[in-house]
């Protein structure tokens, strides 16, 4: 084959007139807001159905009339991701949404409860392991029925991973070791349901993006646990200020490219994993560091 006829071959493939995740039906959990709203804008964009979750069910539904408003296709479901019932609900929906079908799964809710070791309690540790680990594997186990299928169309799994979870972090052990699970449990699947179906798994592991996990702890963000417990949400003013400081002269040092990531960067990586550009990606981490710990 020449070298023009391949050329040409390989640009037919990248033509998507509809969109690279046309005819798709995606769940984004933790959609609300920060980068899984990115990601449920880009995704709906590429001609995804996108399944909008969020706990707090008025941001969920925000994002889906966004989406629908700008032609788009999506629904705003409230799920605790914590919660059995939920996760099945979610899933049920979906597949409502979905006549039948679901093809991605983004494994985005989370966030952070740090603590030294010598003072993290059991509750923090076990919620971020429900939260990182056991949450995903309950929802990929819920969709199974409309995973394990074959019927050639493209299906993918993606998780949402840190670089905690892939170099650890002081004061965040609970949060490092959950990180890291789900790195496991790509790739796991990767190798249980992609002989057989095709399914491919990934991780997406961010560096510092500019989220509400690494704004100013005083900023007043917070999650509500289900027993009405708060988890205050990014880092302390003293320790930011502290960061800020021996950043001084040169920002962000630690990074090549100079500077954090934005939510719209980490979200653009998730859709070039979802894509059928990352077709023959399987089992991998995908690090969005702007070069930081390579």
């Amino acid at each position: 084959m020449s070298y023009s006829k391949r050329v040409d071959q390989v640009a037919g493939h990248l033509n998507y007139p509809k969109g690279m995740l046309a005819g798709q039906v995606a769940i984004i959990t933790g959609s609300g807001q920060g980068i899984g709203a990115e990601c449920a804008r880009l995704f709906a964009n590429e001609g995804a159905k996108v399944v909008v979750n969020d706990i707090d069910e008025k941001k969920a539904k925000e994002i889906a009339d966004q989406i629908n408003s700008s032609g788009g296709s999506a629904i705003g479901v409230r799920c605790d991701m914590l919660n059995d019932a939920d996760i099945n609900n979610l899933v049920k929906q979906a597949a409502e949404f979905g006549n039948g079908k679901l093809h991605i799964i983004v494994n985005n809710a989370g966030f952070t409860w740090d603590g030294v070791i010598h003072k993290m309690t059991d509750k923090q540790w076990d919620t971020m392991i429900a939260m990182h680990c056991t949450a995903p594997f309950k929802l990929v186990r819920a969709c199974s029925p409309y995973f394990r299928v074959k019927d050639g169309a493209p299906r993918n799994i993606i998780s949402i991973s840190s670089t905690s979870g892939i170099h650890g972090n002081a004061g965040q052990t609970n949060y490092a070791l959950a990180k890291a699970g789900v790195v496991g449990l790509s790739k796991a699947i990767a190798k249980e349901w992609g002989p057989q179906f095709g399914v491919r798994a990934n991780t997406v592991a961010f560096g510092h993006i500019l989220t509400r996990l690494t704004a100013a702890k005083e900023a007043g963000a917070a999650i509500t646990l289900a027993d009405g417990s708060k988890v205050a949400l990014g880092i302390p003013g003293a320790q930011k200020k502290a960061q800020e400081e021996a950043k001084q002269g040169e920002a962000f040092t630690d990074i090549p490219l100079r500077r954090p990531g934005t939510a719209t960067e980490a979200a653009a990586a998730v859709l070039a994993v979802a894509s059928p550009l990352f077709s023959y990606v399987n089992g991998q981490t995908i690090m969005v560091t702007g070069g930081r710990n390579m």
